[in-house]
């Protein structure tokens, strides 16, 4: 048993597509759109879902805005150099909602960027900056 994939609903799915392939530098690995159910799914990744978990992008063409509600907490990435990776985020527009640093209650180098919907997105520093 492996995990496949991560599903998020998004309000406007251009725009998402944008953010994970643009600004986080995910491949869109699939898109098919569902007309007779009117939603459209898309597939993004760092790798093929043979052997990588992806994430999936939801949109539901009838609505443009859902409430994230208090149970949902984030999706994590793993990033070489997070200070470098959290500048150019930003520089693409990207929101970097808390900076990189320490985490807490412990040593972990971490940081949070938003998507255009809200969700968070945790970086995880794994590996020594170089």
């Amino acid at each position: 048993m492996r995990m496949l994939h991560t599903m998020l609903r998004v309000g406007d799915l251009d725009r998402s597509l944008l953010f994970y392939t643009e600004v986080l530098g995910m491949d869109l690995l699939r898109r098919k759109d569902y007309p007779s159910g009117r939603f459209t799914l898309a597939f993004v990744g760092y790798g093929d879902e043979s052997d990588t978990t992806v994430l999936e992008l939801t949109h539901n063409w009838d609505i443009s805005h859902y409430e994230l509600g208090s149970a949902y907490g984030h999706i994590a990435l793993g990033v070489d150099d997070i200070y470098t990776t959290c500048a150019a985020i930003a520089a693409k527009g990207g929101k970097v909602v808390r900076e990189p640093g320490p985490m807490k209650h412990g040593n972990t180098v971490i940081a949070f960027v938003e998507d255009p919907d809200g969700y968070k997105v945790e970086l995880i520093q794994i590996s020594a900056p170089g």
